[in-house]
């Protein structure tokens, strides 16, 4: 995994790596360029975890993300997914401690 000071950074060398697209969170799936994402047609290739020095608003979590038919993109979020407003699934699928 590459190491990046700001979400700013991490965006930059994930786009130069061919992470071009941005997806968008919704209930149950993942949105980008009109194409719905359910949890079992991406994976998480990279992720990312920012925190701010004294504002927690500044915390975000940057997903690098590859669907089962090759569109490759990121997801920025706040951090600290939580399940209300999204599905179990998604919030499982997007947790931190991917060894869990």
């Amino acid at each position: 995994m590459y190491v990046y000071d700001t979400v700013t950074e991490a965006l930059a060398g994930l786009r130069q790596r061919g992470f071009t697209l941005d997806f968008n969170l919704t209930e149950n799936c993942l949105i980008c360029q009109g194409n719905r994402f359910d949890v079992n047609d991406f994976e998480i290739t990279e992720w990312y975890r920012f925190e701010g020095d004294t504002d927690p608003s500044d915390e975000a979590m940057v997903y690098a993300i590859e669907s089962d038919n090759g569109i490759k993109g990121v997801l920025v979020t706040g951090y600290g997914i939580s399940a209300e407003g999204i599905s179990v699934e998604m919030v499982k699928k997007l947790r931190l401690d991917r060894n869990a």
